[in-house]
């Protein structure tokens, strides 16, 4: 309860002082508030500082990051619908792309069908291409109400648990807490049980026994303290967290060409922040989480799971088969 009020009353300040990005602004001097639902300290929220400063450095101070961390404004869906709607008080969002193919982006889905990405630096390749633009600007051509603007990427996935998990066949018959429907498609392959559970209680429901596993990147997991209540993770690797900023569409339809270039220019800096620390990091949080007492499990064999995914992954690429191939071959 405290944390809506707390929300509510986040929303309400920013709508008070913000100049309005519902009007074209000619470069006058504007704000823009910008939220992230992971704490200060994650990768995400280096890369969203990254941005705001290279944005404030870019503009002259004419464009204003207001950041907020920590998930204060919401949760990334209920972020989302704002940013979707006319007049919204929140105009940028760090999101995971977990949550963009619901909303009718069905061109991201590509990017979450598990083991699509070979490496890090596969996934960067792709970022940094014109493959990248062409997904980031399809919801805004579709008019869904937002536009991507770059790509980030927290790590690789995991699944982690309440109890020990050995490998494949542990799976069967846990509450494994989904996102999408592609994770709701892995996790009956896996012979979990899939559980809908928002972000922000997913702590809870495995502290309660609503959930016994789910997935994050060892940054998050750290950062989010799910090793309190969930010490056991299996390096599976099934997917790389990729994220993405978005903007709305009313607003970057406000902004002159020179403000979208700034926007632009300083996403780019940013994905670059990103991929130096995102490596660093994952070694860093996995070294800090073996002192905390966690049981990692390493996967020796990953045909099982590739296996377990091959209905989902098949079913998915049929968004855009020959799209889907091309990122497929961005290995160098």
């Amino acid at each position: 309860m405290l944390k809506k009020l707390f929300s509510l009353s986040a929303l309400i300040l920013a709508s008070g002082y913000l100049i309005s990005c519902n009007q074209k602004s000619k470069d006058k001097d504007i704000t823009l508030v910008m939220a992230e639902v992971n704490p200060e300290g994650t990768i995400s929220a280096e890369m969203d500082k990254a941005f705001k400063e290279k944005v404030e450095e870019l503009s002259g101070g004419k464009i204003k990051i207001n950041l907020h961390f920590g998930g204060t404004l919401g949760d990334e869906e209920s972020i989302l619908k704002i940013l979707m709607q006319s007049h919204g008080s929140i105009h940028l969002e760090r999101i995971s792309t977990f949550n963009l193919p619901s909303r009718g982006c069905e061109k991201t889905s590509l990017l979450i069908i598990p083991y699509t990405f070979s490496s890090r630096s596969h996934f960067w390749n792709f970022a940094n291409s014109e493959l990248a633009q062409t997904i980031l600007n399809e919801p805004y051509e579709k008019n869904i109400g937002i536009k991507g603007l770059f790509y980030g990427e927290e790590g690789t996935r995991n699944f982690f648990s309440t109890k020990k998990i050995n490998g494949i066949k542990d799976f069967e018959g846990i509450k494994l807490r989904v996102t999408d429907t592609i994770m709701k498609n892995l996790a009956e392959g896996l012979k979990a049980e899939p559980v809908s559970i928002a972000f922000g209680d997913l702590y809870g429901a495995l502290q309660t026994g609503s959930a016994d596993a789910a997935d994050q990147p060892l940054a998050n997991y750290l950062g989010n303290k799910f090793y309190q209540v969930a010490p056991n993770m299996i390096l599976d690797g099934h997917t790389l967290e990729i994220t993405e900023v978005v903007i709305s569409s009313e607003c970057w339809d406000s902004l002159s060409e020179n403000q979208r270039d700034i926007l632009t220019q300083a996403g780019k800096y940013a994905g670059d922040i990103c991929k130096k620390i995102s490596h660093e990091r994952e070694e860093e949080a996995k070294a800090r989480l073996l002192s905390e007492g966690v049981r990692f499990t390493d996967v020796s064999d990953f045909s099982p799971w590739q296996k377990a995914c091959e209905g989902v992954s098949f079913e998915t690429a049929k968004a855009d088969p020959i799209l889907y191939q091309k990122i497929l071959h961005l290995t160098k």
